[in-house]
């Protein structure tokens, strides 16, 4: 997991996790100096003294973005310099191609608000709870501007969501094929509220931008490269209600993937 923050000495300004899948590279969607930007790794603890901050040389926005709808609401941050990877600090896989049609688990992580409520409840930790996809056609019927380019996840029957905070963070599943490996299915994008039960949230479909994520990178001079090897995921540290979120093991990568939804950098950028 990645946090962007404007000022790394002072957390409390943004918290906006994200994900890593590689080195130089990281997926987002924003407008905006990138010189006001920090992204902070190497630690599930934002109070850890000893955490990598890199620099953010340039922000590539996806041109279809539709602020009405929330459609392609993803994008890349470029990185100065590559990060070094370890246990903490390992990149995930785009999703395959095509996707399965059921995914084995499902976690969604972040270190945003805790309660819907209350605005003061984001936690220093990292976070994750358990997700369950939902079928598209019955989530459209909850949700009249879902589109092709979103999925819906939630959990029956329990207040399991991302919340106000989270936007930008991933959802990783594993597969029947490969319990082991991990990947991106989803970023954090928008909801109705949070911590509802039964009322899913909506995340960008990963799998729709396989294929752009790999020509902005083509086109950058640091081609996405999907060479990874990957291990069995840390066991988490129980958390209250939430936990840290599970780190799938790697071999170092070349791109550093990092989500994070357009309105919410444009919100940033207008504070």
């Amino acid at each position: 997991m990645l946090d962007v923050v404007k000022d790394p000495f002072s957390m409390t300004e943004l918290n906006i996790p994200g994900s890593s899948g590689g080195e130089r590279r990281g997926r987002v969607s924003s407008h905006g100096s990138p010189k006001e930007l920090r992204v902070v790794v190497g630690t599930n603890d934002l109070t850890n003294p000893r955490l990598e901050i890199k620099q953010v040389t340039s922000i590539i926005c996806h041109r279809g973005y539709v602020r009405a709808t929330m459609d392609n609401d993803i994008g890349l941050l470029l990185l100065a310099s590559p990060i070094k990877f370890n246990g903490l600090k390992v990149p995930i896989c785009l999703p395959p191609q095509p996707s399965p049609i059921s995914w084995l688990e499902c976690w969604v992580a972040g270190w945003g608000q805790t309660s819907s409520t209350e605005k003061n409840s984001m936690k220093s930790d990292l976070m994750k709870v358990p997700m369950v996809i939902m079928d598209w056609k019955e989530c459209s019927k909850l949700f009249s501007k879902l589109t092709k380019n979103m999925l819906c996840a939630g959990y029956q029957n329990k207040n399991y969501d991302a919340c106000q905070g989270d936007s930008g963070g991933p959802l990783v599943c594993t597969t029947d094929e490969s319990s082991s490996k991990w990947y991106q299915v989803g970023i954090i994008s928008w909801g109705r509220s949070c911590g509802q039960k039964n009322t899913p949230g909506i995340y960008t479909l990963l799998a729709k931008y396989n294929r752009w994520i790999k020509n902005v990178t083509q086109l950058e001079g640091r081609p996405y490269s999907v060479e990874e090897m990957w291990d069995s995921p840390e066991q988490p540290r129980q958390n209250s209600g939430t936990s840290a979120s599970p780190v799938p093991g790697s071999r170092t990568a070349w791109l550093l993937a990092r989500l994070l939804p357009c309105l919410l950098l444009r919100a940033l950028f207008n504070w």
